[in-house]
This record gives C-alpha cells, sequence and structure tokens, in this order.
C-alpha cells in the first residue's frame, strides 16, 4: 500500500525536497537536549545527489507539518558491491548550544528574556519565547569560562523554576509543561471498533520500579555566614521533609544540599526530588502505526493522551515526554512513545549556585570569581 503524502518525511535542504528513504529516525525527548534525525538515502542508478555540506539548515516535514529544524551535521557515503548510500544525520537547535561555549559577560537585574538572549544569539537562535508569566530578575549572572550555551541556558531557565526546549520550528521555548492542554485522544491496547478520537496500539509495555521510589524527601540546607553587612551567622539547621502518600512501603532519603540556603529553597527541593522519584518509578512505552495522534497532529512531547489497556489494568490520562518516529522502504512507518503520570514532571526551580573559585596565589581569600545564577 503506498504511503499517502501526508503521511511522508521529507527532508527540506538547500531548496531541495527528498522523501524516499530507506531509513528515517527522528526522536524527540523533553529531557535530552539536541533532538537527533538520521535518514538513510539509496541512489537508484548510481546517481549522486548535489553536495551536501554539513552545518546546513534543514527542516523535516510529515505532510505539511514541520517535525524539526535544525541543521546537517554530518554526511557519511557507503559504496559496496550492492548499492551506493549516503546516511545523513544532524540535531534540532539545540545542537550548537550544546556543542559550543557560552558567550562571557556579566550582568546584574536582568530580565529572564534578556539573559537567554545574550546566551543563544551568537550562535545563531534568533526565534526565543518565555512561555511564564514571571518577572523574574537574577541579581547577577556570570558566565565563564568553560560554561557550554546549553548549561548556561539551563541554570537561568531552572533559577526561574522553568525549562528550555525547542519547538519543531526551530523556536526556543523557556516554559513548563502546560498540564491543560485538551488530551489528543485515546490509545487502546485490544480489540474492537474504534471511534475516530480512538488509536489502537500495536504494543504497549508498563513498568513499575520500587527501586525508583522514596517515601518521604528531606532536604538538609544551610544558611551561609556573612551577608550584606558582613555580620550574619550562618545556620546548617535548615530542613524540609516532603512525604509520599501514594506509596505504602517506609523509603526514606536524605538529601544534603548547600544550595539550599532558605527554607522555602529546601521544602521546594524536597518536593522536586520526590516528584523526580515518582516519575521515574512509572513508565509507559508505547507503539503507534503512523506518526499523527488521533487528532491528526504529529506526535510530540508535552501531548496528554487517554491510554487504556484492561490487561495492564490502565485507564488513565498521561504526558508523553519522549517520541520517536522511524520508518522506511519496506519498514512499517511507526511512533515510539514514552509516557509518564499527567502533572506530575515540574522543573527544577534551584538557585544553581557554585562553589566560589579562590586563585591559589590569593592569600587574603578575595573571591575572584562567582559563576552561577544568584537570587
Amino acid at each position: 500500500m503506498l504511503m499517502r503524502a501526508e503521511d511522508k518525511i521529507t527532508l527540506l535542504i538547500n531548496g531541495t525536497a527528498h522523501d524516499d528513504w530507506m531509513r528515517y529516525d527522528v526522536d524527540s525527548d523533553l529531557f535530552i537536549p539536541a533532538d537527533a534525525w538520521s535518514l538513510e538515502l539509496g541512489l537508484a542508478g548510481g546517481q549522486v545527489p548535489p553536495k551536501l555540506s554539513e552545518g546546513t539548515a534543514i527542516r523535516l516535514m510529515l505532510g505539511g507539518d514541520v517535525v524539526l529544524s535544525g541543521v546537517l551535521d554530518c554526511v557519511a557515503e557507503r559504496i559496496d558491491r550492492q548499492q551506493h548510500s549516503f546516511s545523513l544525520r544532524g540535531r534540532d537547535g539545540a545542537g550548537i548550544l550544546v556543542d559550543c561555549s557560552a558567550p562571557i559577560f556579566t550582568t546584574k537585574q536582568a530580565t529572564l528574556a534578556e539573559v537567554v538572549k545574550t546566551i543563544v544569539n551568537e550562535l545563531g537562535v534568533r526565534q526565543v519565547r518565555i512561555a511564564a508569566e514571571s518577572s523574574f530578575r537574577a541579581d547577577k549572572v556570570n558566565i565563564e569560562p568553560g560554561d557550554t550555551a546549553w548549561d548556561a541556558l539551563q541554570h537561568a531557565a531552572e533559577a526561574a523554576g522553568l525549562w528550555p526546549w525547542f519547538e519543531p520550528n526551530g523556536t526556543l521555548v523557556v516554559g513548563g509543561p502546560d498540564y491543560s492542554a485538551p488530551v489528543v485522544g485515546t490509545l487502546i491496547l485490544g480489540g474492537g471498533d474504534l471511534s475516530a478520537d480512538q488509536q489502537p496500539l500495536e504494543s504497549l509495555s508498563v513498568t513499575r520500579d520500587l527501586a525508583r521510589r522514596v517515601s518521604q524527601i528531606t532536604v538538609l540546607g544551610q544558611t551561609h555566614g556573612g551577608g550584606m553587612d558582613g555580620n550574619s551567622e550562618g545556620k546548617n539547621t535548615l530542613k524540609a521533609t516532603v512525604k509520599d502518600p501514594t506509596i505504602h512501603v517506609y523509603r526514606p532519603k536524605i538529601v544534603i544540599d548547600h544550595e539550599a540556603d532558605t527554607p522555602g529553597i529546601a521544602q521546594t527541593r524536597a518536593r522536586k526530588l520526590l516528584a523526580d522519584s515518582r516519575l521515574a518509578a512509572f513508565t509507559v512505552e508505547g507503539v503507534v502505526t503512523g506518526h499523527r495522534a488521533p487528532n491528526g497532529k504529529p506526535w510530540a512531547p508535552g501531548m496528554r493522551v487517554h491510554v487504556v489497556s484492561a490487561r495492564h489494568q490502565l485507564d488513565q490520562i498521561l504526558f508523553c515526554t519522549a517520541r520517536k518516529i522511524s520508518g522506511g522502504r519496506g519498514q512499517p512507518s511507526v511512533t515510539h512513545l514514552t509516557l509518564k503520570e499527567d502533572a506530575l514532571w515540574i522543573p527544577d526551580a534551584h538557585p544553581h549556585k557554585r562553589k566560589h573559585r579562590r586563585s591559589k596565589n590569593d592569600s587574603n581569600g578575595q573571591i575572584l570569581n562567582i559563576p552561577g545564577y544568584q537570587q
């Protein structure tokens, strides 16, 4: 059966389009920077395509919908007695931020948008959107040599309680998950007639892992001495404990966090670590035919979907954290989904203060560099 045009993966590069692949894979994961893609092109009759240069901007389309915008990183040409093929690999806009150092700068009382644009603009990222209502300002931002642009960006986002990712159209977004977004439809494992907003699952795996769970988290922090007047005393008795009422096995954990220097930060940190524990302990992985959700949109992280499997005793709304679309000549076009509990993942609102670096020749203990983000 011929694939419909709206279901084909098309590569747009140098003003040309190609959609006949021996193999293709396109990944997207909220928790892994730089979404990756790879394509393998078999050459009919030995015809060599126009020169493909690393660093060329590309766009991957699913019919008329953009699924990834990025750059061609690698071109590999293979010739043997049977065939002549090209393998193309690349990443989205986060690739250059992961590879390259952040610009060195120091600023005070800067908004999050100002900090983010200063970090990414020199590396060619022009489309930036702050998807939050926060009026966050950093008291001081100091980027020093050795910081990658992605690390600096992630720290700036986390200091405001947000998270960075790239949309398929190439826009850098700094925000958080939208748990108010409508459910894209229902995935069902099992037979029976399906309605228009339902889609069958080819396979479903549900993993519950007690080893990743804790029943309570206690964060021990401290307040550093000094302060603005240099006379305040440090406190090492900051403590915050958060319990998970959904687990009935006593599995406590204590975390020492030197960056939790207020009761509020310690409490927020404890809630975040407990949510991470619960998030890691429950994973649903499903495979569906095609690359579109029941609502007709291309599958993407951040979608909310209803999953039903009587065999797994599962009937709930889940949150998509990763998806991989794959297929090719003679292969089925499928999408692999990684799903987690809905409304559970929250970005890490954490100040990311690192230890002060002192010159080894500085006898009076003067602080030379204070990297990181201070609130």
